[in-house]
Formats: C-alpha cells, structure tokens, sequence
C-alpha cells in the first residue's frame, strides 16, 4: 500500500506567494496590493481563478467589474462562426470555424461619491482584497477608499452565478460610509461584448482562441421598463440569439431612489447601501441536431427573442419571489451536498493545508464545469475563459468523465446524452474520411470538425475510442441498462463500424488487423501506423460493441432488436468486431521489453530535452515536422493505455514502459502529469508520483504554463481527483467493474473520499495499516479490495489490512 520510495509529505514546496494569497482550506482568498496611481494589479490570471459558472453560464472574476484582462461572461455552446481558410485547400479539410462568442456582462457596478467616481483621483485606494467561497458558492471583492477629506468607504462586490438555476446569476454591491456622511450613486453596469472582447489574438499559439471573421454581436430587441431591462443580440454568422434580463433590489436605512439601472441615497457614518442585480441570461439551443450541413449556421427558423425573452422575465420573477437571501441558501445548501459526496481529504504533517485547499479549488471548478450542463459538453476551459475557442475535446470523457461517474452520475449521463446528439454531424463526417459507422470531430461545439489542422486533430481518430470507453466505464458504475441499452448501444456500434472499416488485415504479413495513419494522445507524434494507445482502446471498443449486443440478445432480447432495427446491424457484424478486436496488433518490442509507442517510433532518433529545457512548449519554438521526426512527447501516450487499461499488461511491462517514456515526456500538455502521477504511484515511483501530482495540482493556482488568463485546465483538474482516488486511492475499473489497490505517499497519514457505484455511496479512508469502507448511502454493495470481493452493508464499516 506504501510506495517504495520517500521524499512525499516531506519538503513540500509551496509554489504559491502565501502574503499575496493565504492558506484557507475551504476558499481562495488574494490579498490585492495597489499599484503606483492607485489601481489594482489585473493580468486575467486571477479572473480565471474567481471566476464563477454552473455548466450553463460563466462570469469571469475581474473582481471591480470594470473592464480589462478579465472581463468576459459567456453562456455553454453559445458561439459565432467562420469559413475556415486553408492556405491551401484540399478534399475533407474542416471547413466550419467556431469560437464561443462572449455576452454582455451584467457583474459590474459603478460607485460614486458625492459626485464624483470612488476612483482615482477623486479616491484612493487603501487596501483590497478577493476571495472565492468555496462552501458558500461566490466570489467577493472588498476594496476600502479614502477621499480627500480623510474620510474613508468601503465597497463590497459580492457575485454568485447559481448552481441550482442554470440561468440566474446575483450580483451584489455594498457600499459602507466608515467616516461622515456622503451622497453615494450606485449604478449596475452592462458591459456590451463584441467581437475583439471576448476573443484575444491567438497568434502562433494554439492553445488560445482563434477570431470570427465578420463575427461578433448585433442588437435584435429590447423590452426594457424602468423596473426591469430585457436586451437581445444574436450572433452575426452562426445567427444564435441570446437574451439577457436584469433588474436591482436595494437594501438602505434611509430612502433610496432608483432610475433605470442607478440607486441613489444618502448614507451617515456606519451606514450602508446594498444594491443586489439579478440577472437571467437564456440563449438559443446549440444542439448539434439543430446545425445545417456546413455547420456555419443554425439549420431552420432563426429564434424568435420574445420567446427567449418571456423566459428570461420568468426567471426574474421566481428569483424575486424567492428573495435574495433564499438564493443564497441554496446555493450553500447545493454545495453541501457536492461536498458530502466529491470531497477528498488529506492528512499529511506537513504542507496539508496548502494541499487541501488546491485540491478544493480543482474539485469546485469541476463543480461549477458540471452543475447545469444537461443538454450541453463540458470544454476544455469550461466557462472560465476563451481558451481554445470554447472547444469540447476528448478531455470530457478521459479526464472529467470519471469524477462525475462516481460522484454525480446524472450529469454524466447527461454529457454522454450530448455526444450521442452529435451522432448525424459525425456520421457526416465519417462520410467525408471514407470510413463508416460515426467518426467523432476532435475540436467542436456544434458537432462539426473544427480543427484545422488535421495531424493533430482529425487523425486522432482515438475519439471514438474514448467516447466508448466512457460509455462502458459508466454504465458498469452506475448499472444504467437503459442508456446501454438505447444511446449507449448506438455509441458503440457506430464507432465500432468506424474501426473496422479504418483498419485492416496485413494477409501477406503478421495476420493481425491493423490501424494506420493515425495520431494518438501525444500530439508531437503525428500520422504513424499501429499507435499503441490507438490500439489498445479500439479493441477495447470493439469488443465491448460485439459483447453488449451479445449481452442485450439475453437480458433484453427486444433493446436488441430494436438497436438492430435502428441501426441496420448485419448479422456477421458483431461477429466481425470481435474477430478484428482478437486480431487488433499491440506493438511490442521484445529486445528492450517495451510496448513502443508505435510501428516506428523507437526507430526514430531521440530528442535532447537537456539542450532545450527553456524552449517549451516545443510546439511555439520548433517546426512540426522537427519535432515529428523525434522520439519525444507532448504528453503521455503509451502510460495513459496503461491507465485507461491496466488488466491488459503486467507490472512488468507497466514498469518498463513508464521507465522508458516518462524521461522524453515533456509535460508541455497539461493532461500529461495526472495520468504519468498515477501510473508513477503504481510502479514504485512514490517522489515522481507526488512530484507529477503538485505539478497538476497547481497548474493554475501558479500559472505553470502560462496561459491562465485563458481558461482553467478542467482536464487536470478531473486528473487532480483521478490522482488522489486512482492513483493514491488505487481505484481501477479499465472500462468495467471496479477495484482498490491503494499507494499512499509514505509522507501522508491518511486519504479519504467517496465513491458512488451503482446507487450505492461508499466512504473510503486509507492509512498505512489498511482500509476501512463504510456505505454512506443507498443499498448494500460490494467492492473489489486487493483481488479481494468485499461487502459493505449499513452501519457496518469494514477494515481491510495491507497484505503483506
């Protein structure tokens, strides 16, 4: 259960500024020093870190609310498009550009005092600082100013974008007049967004957001009252429609007068004016099933705004039925139950604080990603930023996927809903490569191909692998038979089809089936043959399509017939899908004793990553087609097979292969040091797992590769869990049922979390000495310990000793 080697808990370096941001388990809380003039340091990486969202909607944390390197709110799936111009064009290249396109933001708010704005030079700025809540739900901005005179005020900004209503959000300004009395104006702000405020220049970088050519926002309605203001704008190319409501309650102990968007009152010392926006956005649907044949446009009517904008007044007034302090509630009160079941504890003796805390900050994000995504994807930044234009990736059903499989399986399901609506867009596709079945895009937000350059994004072709994969590791979680059954089933066969007509059997060579041209997880090896990872989930895709329709012809005899009446299923089909899963060739190298990465990869010449150290990523300093003639990796490729399918190789080769490729590992994608921390921890390697951990686990709270200000990286922080749980923890499911095997850091006393498997939520605590289950909720249930079958029943916690 311990891993063999030391230095875990120990010597743990703390790579955040403590005086600027201090420790707090349970928030983040940044310490704002004032700048020469009076401002307030803004780069956009703190916006990213305070920023709020719920699945549905976002705000970025620009914490005053004026604008700058922060600003931007943006709605999930709501995004412009473009033709995509290739320098030189060719047959199947994507043509349907996309890039989600800000709204207008309604978080701000503008104080004046006695007449003049609470801002330089008619103030100054004392002291400030921000924190995000992480039991509470919202992010607050206090600020404390001095006039002239001596006199001092303190502003208050306190934001929530409701966890529990997808369209809601509340934002709250308080004003206090610590010294004398003061005429004080609040005015809530609508920061109208363009096409250049929510779009930075991507440059050479392809990590950040590309622009809308001709894209942007246009007005196309208002319905504005004194009392409440309601605008529509749709998007100029995809033609969405959004429409946002507001109005202001306020809070004083004198007489407050209110026109349009502006309160006005008179405070005494000790006073104070509390302004509260409520505000409703609701957008035009983006399902993929909605979208014409080019993807460019909406397919049909365009929306009609007044509907969109009767929603947005119904919202108003439930949220001002509630009353704002109910909303508050229940916010907290949906946060206490993600944390009954998503929290994961640490007790180490040293550095445990700061450990927790960065821990929480990645759980909440993954919690503010998932909460109201029904009928939408989760993307790579989530709703925290425009990095990589807001595009969905495989980073959903890899990474993020198995945290909510086993904490919040209804919003699984309803990610693994969205990719089955994209199934027409992906049969189209798979028309336009030749090959049959679906072929998934490996950028997009309304289910067409938006990469551009397709060695590394159409070839990785591994997509359909992963959604398949994630297909079958939730429904042996959850025991869904009925999405299996339906959506799941459709899943299966449509990416099974597109493996075997992709691959091939080598008749005058080995006999095996084949897989060419293809790209896997690492993007620094481009179109090569028989791409381990690639593989290895293929198989596993095909074997599963071939045994679930087997399973359904038993337990449900008419599913299957009507999955073979939906789908067209021939009868030799299944059989064809299992025979080329058994024949699938697996590269194996039998004089170094490694699975090589692909056909040819160990022939090629081995990258010096000494003499390069300061070039990273490598992709913004070298050529393409330098890199792609080297041994070297953007990310783990072979390791993350062995993750993904861990019963399918030896500890042997396990050892051997995370020997050979982790020192040519590069780490320049975030997604790499999760999966090499967990299969570090499995072999023995306890310093490199925890070293590969931190590097996860503050990839954002210390802007490691600096690009922050984009977007928060939700793929490490689902591998911070998978970390902790799958790697500490020791959970292993491949695909299928689940066990523990635990290796906790010899620094560390102890780790707890939970995990829901079918209906069942099972509290874990680990120590050296063993583990002990307790079922925290639903029936009795078993789980697999050290190749052990375990039962827990009510109110019987059971100890399990480390063997051995």
């Amino acid at each position: 259960m311990t891993a063999d080697l030391t230095q875990t808990g120990a010597g743990f370096a703390d790579p955040l500024d403590r005086d600027r941001f201090p420790v707090d388990e349970w928030g983040l809380r940044e310490v704002l020093a004032p700048v020469p003039g009076g401002a307030l340091r803004e780069d956009g990486v703190s916006a990213t870190l305070f920023g709020l969202a719920n699945g549905y909607l976002g705000v970025r944390g620009d914490g005053d609310g004026t604008r700058g390197p922060g600003h931007g709110s943006f709605i999930n799936g709501f995004h412009e498009t473009y033709r995509i111009r290739h320098a030189e064009d060719a047959y199947g290249l994507a043509r349907c550009g996309q890039v989600i396109q800000g709204v207008p933001d309604l978080a701000g708010f503008a104080v004046t005092c006695d007449g003049a704005p609470l801002a330089r030079p008619a103030a100054t700025l004392v002291e400030a600082s921000r924190c995000l809540d992480f039991r509470g739900g919202f992010s607050e901005h206090t600020a404390l100013w001095q006039l002239p005179s001596g006199e001092r005020l303190q502003v208050a900004q306190r934001r929530m974008v409701s966890l529990d209503q997808a369209h809601l959000a509340v934002f709250e300004c308080t004003v206090t007049a610590l010294d004398g009395a003061h005429e004080v104006e609040v005015a809530a702000l609508l920061a109208d967004t363009g096409p250049e405020d929510a779009q930075a220049s991507a440059g050479m970088d392809p990590r950040r957001t590309e622009r809308a050519e001709g894209g942007g926002l246009e007005p196309c309605g208002n319905w504005s009252t004194d009392q409440v203001e309601v605008r529509a704008y749709r998007c100029r190319n995809s033609r969405q429609v959004v429409v946002l409501g507001s109005t202001q309650v306020s809070i004083s102990r004198g007489p407050a007068a209110r026109v349009g968007r502006v309160t006005r009152t008179t405070l005494e010392a000790g006073e104070s004016l509390r302004v509260t926006t409520l505000a409703a956005y609701h957008s035009s649907p983006s399902d993929p099933l909605g979208v014409a044949g080019d993807g460019l446009t909406l397919a049909g009517p365009e929306p009609d705004p007044e509907v969109l904008a009767a929603d947005c007044r119904a919202t108003l007034e439930a949220a001002l039925a509630a009353g704002t302090e109910a909303l508050w509630g229940v916010q907290r009160t949906w946060l206490e139950r993600f944390w009954d079941r998503a929290d994961v504890r640490i007790t180490t003796a040293e550095g445990q604080a700061e450990l927790q805390q960065a821990v929480r900050w990645a759980l909440f994000q993954l919690a503010q990603a998932s909460a109201q995504v029904a009928g939408h994807g989760i993307s790579a930044k989530g709703l925290s930023g425009s990095g990589y234009s807001g595009h969905y990736f495989w980073d959903t059903e890899i990474y993020v996927l198995p945290f909510l499989i086993y904490t919040d399986p209804a919003a699984a399901r309803a990610l693994l809903e969205f990719r089955h609506a994209m199934l027409p867009a992906a049969r189209r596709r798979a028309r336009v490569l030749d090959v049959a079945g679906a072929l998934f895009p490996w950028r997009t937000i309304n289910g067409e191909e938006a990469s551009a350059y397709y060695p590394a994004g159409t070839a990785q072709y591994h997509i359909d692998a992963d959604i398949a994969f994630a297909v079958c590791q939730y429904a042996a979680i959850t025991g869904d038979t009925d999405f299996l059954a339906n959506q799941g089933v459709d899943l299966l066969v449509e990416t099974a089809r597109m493996w075997l007509s992709l691959g091939f059997w080598q008749a005058d060579g080995d006999g095996c089936f084949h897989l060419h041209g293809v790209t896997g997880p690492d993007e620094y090896t481009a179109v090569v043959d028989d791409n381990l990872y690639t593989n290895v989930l293929a198989r596993f895709n095909l074997r599963r399509a071939g045994e679930v329709l087997a399973d359904l012809a038993v337990t449900d005899p008419p599913a299957r017939a009507r999955a073979v009446s939906r789908l067209g299923i021939g009868a030799d089909e299944p059989v064809s899908w299992l025979r080329a899963a058994e024949g699938m060739y697996v590269p194996w190298d039998e004089q170094r004793g490694i699975h090589p990465q692909d056909a040819h990869f160990l022939s090629r010449r081995r990258w010096d990553l000494s003499a390069t150290s300061e070039q990273r990523p490598l992709l913004l300093h070298h050529h393409s087609l330098v890199i792609y003639r080297h041994q070297v990796l953007k990310q783990a490729d072979v390791v993350l097979a062995l993750l993904l399918r861990s019963a399918e190789f030896t500890a042997a080769q396990k050892r051997a292969d995370f020997d050979y490729y982790d020192p040519i590992t590069t780490g320049d994608s975030t997604l790499s040091a999760v999966s090499q921390s967990v299969v570090a921890a499995e072999v023995g390697h306890g310093d490199l797992a925890l070293e590969q951990f931190r590097s996860a686990l503050f990839v954002d709270l210390a802007n490691r590769h600096h690009n922050t200000t984009d977007g928060v990286h939700l793929a490490a922080a689902g591998g911070v869990w998978g970390v902790l749980v799958c790697g500490f923890g020791g959970l292993r499911d491949s695909g299928e049922s689940p066990s523990l095997d635990p290796r906790l850091p010899t620094g560390w006393d102890a780790l707890e979390f939970s995990l829901t498997i079918g209906g069942s939520r099972i509290a874990v605590h680990v120590d050296h000495d063993g583990l002990t289950l307790t079922l925290a909720a639903g029936p009795p249930a078993e789980l697999r310990v050290h190749d052990q079958l375990v039962a827990v029943s009510p109110g019987l916690p059971v100890r399990i000793p480390t063997p051995g």
